[in-house]
């Protein structure tokens, strides 16, 4: 059995994470710079800084995917936290609250995009055993994108609770960390099952725990709003249609079960054949 929710607390710090201010294009450039010889110099390399602005910010994503979870100086987090939040609010920020129900009444919407633009109290992200991200650089999965957009602080977050339960994370289990230089308050990780060459009910049963457990933990630590992605369809290989299909029935069984819940949830796809699915789905509820 992993961390409660009152245990987290007391291994890793849940208060709301102060704004930097807005950087400038120049201080931006100063700061990459800062980042990457500081990450280089962990490797033991020499930094050189005849690339592009854009080569050296795609290297310090690289290098922060396979950085261990060793705890950073002060004034390096600063830096990372003002350029990290500044190309968040470049990429642009999505309202959870000016997303439209899908159904009045239900208090779940859909939207198509990068989850890590939603500024719901709390994302999903769809985790692995160790809670620590993807270490494949520059890689794509929703693991690898919320920890590189978040800062390097959440690895770190991560294999204090890992440290904590003295065991990696269950499938179908949920924590909750900080989420940094997210637009949202707060991720929760959660690990979903791994397909095989067939679909098992046993991985039915344990992608409808990941939602069930995420939801429970949201309204556990008062949660307004919480963004899903779609759990579980990546690298771990579970039929999309079928994901969707547990998806919308856990979430609709969960608010069932708590009507006195005001607890909106947002379906996040990526994929346009996503969207098309949720559609179908959502439009008989």
């Amino acid at each position: 059995m992993g961390l409660t929710y009152e245990e987290t607390k007391k291994v890793i710090d849940l208060t709301p994470y102060p704004r930097p201010a807005l950087l400038t294009k120049e201080e931006k450039e100063e700061a990459c710079n800062t980042l990457l010889k500081f990450l280089l110099k962990e490797q033991g390399l020499i930094a050189a800084f005849n690339a592009t602005y854009e080569k050296k910010r795609e290297l310090v994503r690289r290098y922060m995917n396979v950085r261990a979870a060793v705890p950073v100086p002060a004034e390096i987090l600063a830096l990372q936290d003002s350029l990290f939040w500044t190309e968040t609010v470049e990429r642009g920020i999505v309202s959870a609250a000016d997303l439209p129900e899908f159904k009045a009444g239900y208090g779940i919407s859909l939207w198509e995009g990068n989850i890590a633009r939603i500024d719901a109290d709390g994302v999903v992200n769809a985790a692995n055993r160790s809670l620590l991200g993807c270490f494949v650089p520059g890689h794509n999965c929703i693991d690898n994108v919320i920890h590189s957009f978040a800062g390097m602080q959440l690895r770190d977050d991560c294999a204090k609770l890992i440290a904590a339960q003295q065991q990696e994370e269950a499938s179908g289990e949920a924590k909750i960390t900080r989420a940094y230089n997210l637009p949202s308050k707060y991720v929760l990780h959660t690990v979903g099952p791994m397909v095989g060459r067939g679909l098992l009910e046993e991985d039915r049963a344990q992608l409808r725990s990941s939602y069930v457990s995420c939801l429970d933990l949201a309204a556990e630590a008062g949660l307004n709003s919480v963004a899903f992605c779609c759990i579980a369809t990546g690298v771990f290989n579970f039929p999309h249609e079928a994901a969707a299909e547990i998806a919308t029935g856990a979430v609709l069984n969960w608010k069932l079960r708590n009507r006195g819940s005001k607890l909106k949830v947002i379906f996040n796809t990526f994929l346009p054949k996503d969207t098309e699915i949720y559609n179908n789905i959502l439009k008989f509820i």
